[in-house]
């Protein structure tokens, strides 16, 4: 079986196998599933609640980047070298804005898509990328915020690595896939 469609399959069975794993083990051990998930529903609204101020201050700051163009700058003076490597510059500021807002990433990514063909390389490779990393500061700043952490140096430096990797790997992958 070729490599593509084993990942094909996998990955059309993959959420349902989780949904189906976790609901087994749960009645496995007795768990009251629907007064569970009810719990956590409630948690997650205090949550919710909470994260308000941070969320706004995040929003704010990640438009102000946008708006004042600071974003397409870097993206525009990168441009040279990107064009070595056979990277569109398009996904640049994707690469850029998603540690810091997934919404602004979604932003980007639209923007992207509607310059750009559906089906083109560069649509493609920021789906990717926009799958394969992590509101990193968005993170850290909500929720770490909400629940008082202060001391996060360790977790920043982790998440950017992660980001980094994920952006690495979205484009090998994209360039596996799609060239």
């Amino acid at each position: 079986m070729p490599i593509r469609e084993f990942i094909d399959i996998l990955s059309l069975w993959a959420l349902p196998s989780i949904i189906l794993i976790i609901l087994t083990v749960a009645l496995v051990k007795k768990v009251a599933i629907y007064e569970a998930f009810i719990e956590g529903a409630k948690d997650g609204a205090k949550v919710s609640f909470n994260i308000i101020p941070y969320l706004v201050a995040i929003i704010v700051a990640i438009s102000m980047l946008r708006a004042s163009g600071v974003i397409d700058a870097l993206a525009l003076s990168c441009s040279g070298l990107l064009d070595k490597i056979h990277l569109p510059a398009d996904v640049l500021p994707l690469a850029f804005v998603r540690s810091l807002s997934g919404s602004a990433a979604i932003g980007v990514f639209s923007d992207i898509v509607s310059n750009n063909d559906i089906n083109s390389y560069t649509s493609k490779l920021a789906a990717i990328m926009l799958g394969c990393s992590e509101t990193t500061f968005y993170v850290l700043t909500v929720y770490f915020g909400a629940i008082g952490v202060k001391k996060y140096r360790y977790a920043l430096l982790t998440g950017l690595s992660a980001d980094l990797i994920g952006i690495i790997m979205s484009i090998i992958v994209a360039r596996f896939f799609f060239i």
